[in-house]
């Protein structure tokens, strides 16, 4: 089993690029760690019972050692198996251990854990308590503000001091509540309106506790205001489609004197990992997919991603081809 060195994410959840599934795979932490060495990455959500029962746990739990800091995101409901999986996860050296109760998937909550268990504060209790007792990491909880008709307030203050109370280093609120009853997982990510007062309320309310906020943040401006309140900010999707945006997270959050960086010379640092993966069998598509989005905002971006997307899917997309047309828009000053 791999070991890697433990590394202190004091602080660093300041910003953090949050688990979204299909998205946060290893190749695309590794595109973002090119762009901060600060922000805390994650994991997609590793569903505890295929994990338990797979013969393949490499699968689920690899990563490259470059992707520090790392937190690894789980599902479930069993404190048992989450007993199992906190091991594994301190055994393969990762940073800390997410709990996730906000995921609205209906596939999630008829399983039920992601955002229903907010319905079952003590059953969340029970899985903070087996995470925490069972290895040395972290162990933080992404949730909601609330879910379907329970979301007043002190509901959600009287789940978090129950959760703290199990050990929970850090709460992770996406600002907005879920809607299980009619709304699909992409609809809950824009319904209904986000509710940044009630996570500035809870912070209010429980000052000892580490509140972090997740919803609806585009740029870095916003993240540094809500710093002045909380005590992180979790970008989404705005990180994976726009990566480049947050090319200056490590000097205006961190304080780091970093270079500027270009789509181009990130895409030529990942060169030697891109052939390392295809020399395991890998292919340039599964890099591709994420890499495509650092090109935008300039002449012919479209052109360029449809272009390299069409010929990866099509396992046409040589090193060198990438190399060359890559160049290019170094030359250009991109």
């Amino acid at each position: 089993m791999k070991s890697h060195p433990n590394h202190s994410i004091n602080n660093l959840h300041k910003i953090s690029v949050a688990p979204m599934m299909d998205c946060t795979d290893k190749h695309f932490r590794m595109i973002i760690r090119k762009i901060s060495s600060k922000a805390l990455l994650y994991t997609e959500m590793i569903v505890v019972q295929s994990l338990i029962y797979t013969d393949k746990k490499e699968k689920f739990l690899n990563f490259n050692k470059e992707e520090h800091p790392l937190s690894i995101q789980f599902g479930g409901d069993n404190p048992q198996m989450l007993k199992e999986a906190a091991k594994m996860a301190q055994d393969w050296g990762y940073d800390e251990i997410n709990f996730n109760v906000g995921c609205p998937s209906p596939r999630v909550c008829s399983g039920n854990f992601g955002a229903s268990l907010m319905k079952e504060p003590s059953k969340v209790a029970k899985c903070i308590e087996s995470l925490k007792n069972n290895c040395s990491l972290p162990v933080t909880i992404k949730h909601r503000i609330g879910v379907d008709e329970e979301d007043s307030f002190d509901k959600l203050n009287s789940f978090v001091r129950e959760v703290a109370n199990a050990g929970a280093d850090r709460f992770t609120v996406h600002a907005r509540k879920a809607i299980l009853k009619g709304l699909n997982p992409k609809q809950n990510r824009t319904i209904p309106q986000l509710r940044y007062d009630v996570v500035q309320k809870l912070k209010e309310t429980n000052p000892q506790l580490l509140i972090e906020i997740n919803g609806g943040f585009t740029n870095i401006a916003q993240c540094i205001k809500a710093l002045n309140e909380l005590d992180g900010v979790m970008v989404g999707r705005s990180a994976y489609k726009y990566p480049l945006r947050w090319s200056n997270i490590d000097q205006e959050i961190y304080g780091e004197n970093t270079t500027s960086k270009c789509a181009s010379g990130i895409i030529l640092s990942l060169i030697p990992y891109i052939e390392n993966h295809l020399e395991k069998g890998g292919k340039t598509w599964d890099i591709c997919k994420h890499l495509i989005n650092l090109v935008e905002g300039i002449p012919n971006a479209k052109i360029w991603r449809n272009y390299i997307t069409s010929r990866s899917i099509k396992q046409e997309l040589s090193i060198d081809y990438l190399i060359k047309v890559t160049s290019e828009l170094q030359k250009m000053g991109y």
